[in-house]
């Protein structure tokens, strides 16, 4: 059905006359009577009868006026949703609880009249891949690992670079410390239940084991960070590692302790994608606060990061 022709039949409707209906839509009176005439036609009745006082709408009419105006609404509806700057920004963030989550609740503290969509993607293909086939508009993800770069109209800016704690149970041998150094963390179990071979965190776990020669256990399924926190509190030689800014809550029974690691500090480098022609406003003012918000969690020195992540 020709939405145009619908369009005009509510504005002759509206106006009660073909010329006045001609008027406020910007047309010829006689393009006015050709819709009018096809929508007739595509109908099978008749829409409106001549009058003194110009034109009626018929029984049927009468009946079609209420269809025709949502007809108009859902398609303006359907318009919206796609209208740059009037659908909402779609951004993924992996966990809820990680540092990422945290950036875009500040970001929508920042700016409440921003609609926004946050999902939660698992590999960096399945989120470049809809960033590039417009299902998102951006993802935070540690950018990719050696040998996969991304693709070329794919954009990508280094937001926060998150220390790593180490996370231990209360009768750990490194549970009393202020905090340790890497090299303290040799012969200790960390157990990592979520690490995936193949993931950018994979990759980034790896380059860190290579570096300090460290001991990372992946074994056993991954039933949560609720059974990964029970686990730690409860074996005293196993601890694990945690971003800084991952928002946990524990019982207050398992005493656990959330210790800086330094000398260096390992940092996790999360970093913005997005595909370079989006044209979504809010995308703009997502990037611009980003910069503002995290320039002070930047990598410094003193810190490690894996070589293959992008530059600043």
């Amino acid at each position: 059905m020709d939405l145009e022709a619908v369009r005009t039949f509510v504005a002759v409707v509206e106006a009660g006359q073909f010329q006045k209906a001609a008027d406020d839509l910007s047309i010829t009176q006689q393009a006015v009577s050709k819709r009018i005439a096809a929508l007739e036609r595509g109908l099978g009745v008749r829409l409106f009868t001549r009058a003194p006082r110009g034109a009626e709408p018929t029984i049927d009419g009468q009946a079609f006026l209420p269809h025709a105006r949502e007809l108009l609404r859902v398609a303006e509806r359907a318009v919206t949703s796609v209208r740059p700057g009037r659908r909402p920004l779609r951004v993924d963030v992996i966990a809820s609880r990680g540092a990422q989550a945290g950036l875009m609740r500040g970001f929508h503290r920042a700016h409440p009249e921003i609609d926004l969509d946050v999902v939660m993607l698992f590999e960096i293909e399945t989120a470049v891949a809809a960033i590039r086939s417009g299902a998102i508009d951006a993802s935070f993800r540690a950018v990719a690992a050696p040998g996969r770069p991304l693709p070329e109209d794919i954009e990508s800016v280094r937001v926060l670079d998150e220390p790593l704690q180490l996370l231990t149970g209360p009768a750990h041998a490194l549970a009393g410390a202020r905090s340790v150094t890497v090299a303290q963390l040799a012969g200790h179990r960390i157990w990592m239940p979520g690490i995936v071979p193949g993931t950018e965190w994979g990759a980034y776990y790896d380059d860190l084991v290579a570096e300090f020669g460290l001991t990372i256990e992946a074994t056993g399924p991954n039933f949560g960070s609720d059974a990964l926190l029970d686990t730690i509190a409860d074996t005293p030689a196993l601890a694990t590692f945690m971003g800084e800014h991952t928002r946990l809550i524990w019982p207050a029974g398992h005493g656990l302790r959330r210790i800086p690691v330094t000398d260096p500090m390992p940092v996790y480098p999360h970093s913005l994608l997005w595909h370079r022609d989006n044209p979504h406003p809010a995308l703009v003012t997502l990037r611009a606060h980003l910069a503002a918000a995290t320039a002070a969690g930047r990598a410094a020195a003193g810190t490690w990061a894996p070589g293959w992540v992008v530059p600043r």
